[in-house]
């Protein structure tokens, strides 16, 4: 099991950034992925992004050429970089490391975008 607490989250303008941070508590190199996810008021989560770990990475067309995902191994840390945010955007977004036997969570931390 592995404990996930994300950062970073806030209000921003339209059109603003935002990074968000994922610390794990103990090594992430036998996580087979890492993502972010989200979740707005009345739907589903959603997959944002993931990065698996031989580096690849994935991303929702919604948010393709915005938002960057990266992982610093050494800090066990995940981050997601998020330009050009439009109110849409707006939700609780999640950390989770996903192994072929379990997925772990993070509080999840509130982004809002204001148009």
């Amino acid at each position: 099991q592995v404990q996930l607490v994300e950062s970073g989250g806030g209000l921003v303008q339209a059109g603003g950034s935002m990074r968000l941070s994922c610390a794990a508590s103990r090594s992430i190199f036998s996580v087979d992925a890492m993502g972010w996810y989200r979740q707005a008021p009345g739907k589903q989560r959603e997959l944002v992004a993931h990065i698996i770990s031989g580096g690849s990475t994935n991303y929702a067309d919604s948010v393709k050429g915005r938002f960057t995902i990266s992982r610093d191994s050494a800090k066990s840390t995940v981050y997601l970089q998020m330009n050009s945010l439009k109110p849409e955007d707006t939700a609780v977004y999640y950390c989770n490391a996903h192994t072929s036997w379990r997925d772990d969570w993070g509080q999840g931390t509130q982004v809002t975008v204001s148009s």
